[in-house]
């Protein structure tokens, strides 16, 4: 049972799952949830598309805060996959030197 896409030392690999692919895959689901994120928050804050959503169920009144909230949240979830993305290459770097034997001195 996974504990969530932190993982750490906590996380439990899935039956017939090593560690380390376990790992993979909580790292992967980081990515795709920062990538998603981020995109969806572009596509509402560059484009007029989450006002028109708004405008046509009747909740133009709302507009007024769209930017107080769609630019940290697009931040944030690029945050969230640039942090994906070290931590992926970081395990990598890790692993490849596990396998060439080179300790860092």
């Amino acid at each position: 049972m996974r504990t969530g896409p932190a993982g750490g030392a906590a996380m439990a690999a899935l039956p017939g799952e090593t560690p380390g692919q376990a790992a993979e895959a909580a790292d992967r689901k980081l990515l795709r949830t920062g990538l998603i994120g981020t995109g969806v928050a572009m596509i509402c804050c560059f484009t007029p598309a989450l006002v028109l959503v708004l405008g046509a169920v009747g909740l133009s009144a709302v507009l007024g805060w769209i930017d107080f909230v769609l630019l940290p949240a697009m931040a944030g979830f690029a945050a969230l996959s640039l942090y994906a993305l070290r931590r992926r290459w970081r395990r990598r770097q890790a692993r490849q030197d596990a396998t060439t034997g080179w300790t860092g001195q």
